[in-house]
This record gives C-alpha cells, sequence and structure tokens, in this order.
C-alpha cells in the first residue's frame, strides 16, 4: 500500500515587507484562487471592456502620429476614450480584485465581487465579498473582515497560507451562509 505524501508548497509567496504593494498583491492573488477553488468562475467581462477601450486608445494614438494636423489639436478622441476608462474603473471596478460568476448548481445566479484595501502606511488588510448585483432582492449584505498583514507573514516575507486561507475560507463561508439564511 502506498502512502499519500501532503503537498508541498513548490515556492512559496513571498512579498517586500517594505512595499505594500507587494504584500496586496500576494494577498489578493491568494484570495482569488480561493475563491475560483469554491467553483466560482471569474468573470471576465469588465477586463475584456477595459482591454477594448484600452485598444481603441491604442489605435486612436497610432492614428493621431499621421494625422494632418498636430498633438494639441487632435487629441480629443484620446482625451474622450481615455476619460470613459477612467470613468469606468473608478465607478465600476473601484477596489475588486474579482469578479465572479456563482458556482454551477447553486440557488442564486448572482456572482460575488471581492474587493480589498491595504492602505498606505498600514498594515490592516480589509477584505469585502459583495454580491455583483447589490440592487437584486436576492443579494447579501457585504461582509468584511479587517485583519493586520503581521498575521500572515513571517519576518522573511513568507506568506503563511493556511492561516490566511482560514480567514478567507471563514469570510466566503458566512457569505454563503447568509445566502441561504435569506432564502
Amino acid at each position: 500500500m502506498q502512502q499519500e505524501k501532503k503537498a508541498e508548497p513548490k515556492n512559496p509567496r513571498k512579498a517586500n515587507l517594505s512595499d505594500h504593494h507587494s504584500i496586496k498583491h500576494a494577498l489578493d492573488e491568494y484570495v482569488s484562487e480561493n475563491i475560483k477553488s469554491r467553483g466560482y468562475v471569474e468573470d471576465t467581462r469588465m477586463s475584456n471592456v477595459k482591454l477594448l477601450f484600452g485598444t481603441v486608445i491604442i489605435i486612436i494614438a497610432l492614428l493621431s502620429q499621421f494625422y494632418k494636423r498636430k498633438f494639441p489639436e487632435n487629441r480629443d478622441f484620446y482625451v474622450v476614450f481615455s476619460g470613459i476608462l477612467q470613468l469606468i474603473m473608478c465607478t465600476r471596478e473601484k477596489n475588486a480584485i474579482l469578479f465572479a460568476y456563482a458556482p454551477v448548481g447553486s440557488f442564486k445566479s448572482i456572482g460575488l465581487v471581492v474587493s480589498s484595501k491595504l492602505p498606505r502606511f498600514s498594515d490592516l488588510y480589509t477584505l469585502t465579498v459583495s454580491s455583483s448585483d447589490p440592487k437584486s432582492k436576492s443579494a447579501n449584505k457585504p461582509l468584511t473582515f479587517t485583519k493586520s498583514v503581521t498575521q500572515w507573514f513571517t519576518k522573511d516575507g513568507v506568506l503563511a497560507e493556511g492561516l490566511f486561507w482560514k480567514d478567507v475560507n471563514e469570510l466566503v463561508q458566512d457569505y454563503a451562509k447568509e445566502a441561504k439564511k435569506n432564502k
């Protein structure tokens, strides 16, 4: 009989502890993996819209190089499309790290929006799980937790994946329980 070996992480996640962007990126990436492992499928529509607008902006910039008028006179379309892209990012995307459809076989057809915050010069990481359609009758109240990142990283900047996984799982399970209560 062959014994099963425990899966050990191949490459532990490391973050530069003096760079809050590095810390936030490591945590956000891990949260996305956690949510996807629970059966949620990423909703890439917002990313596709942003890519489309970015492509249009690049095409406009390329065409403006060969346009009859020089730069200050031909910037109108570029400014309009850049403004629309910024508006989408500021109003719809906000701090979202993941948009997800509801899991297959779920009673709900509403997905999740997972967002996070790690303010500059702060060690408090805030994670929020909310409905992708907050105006829907079947939408749940957003759930949030805030904890110090010092609980999840070693002195060397290695993420204690088990501890962080546990905290994220509790939040997602609480959100799912809230969904069943509202039925």
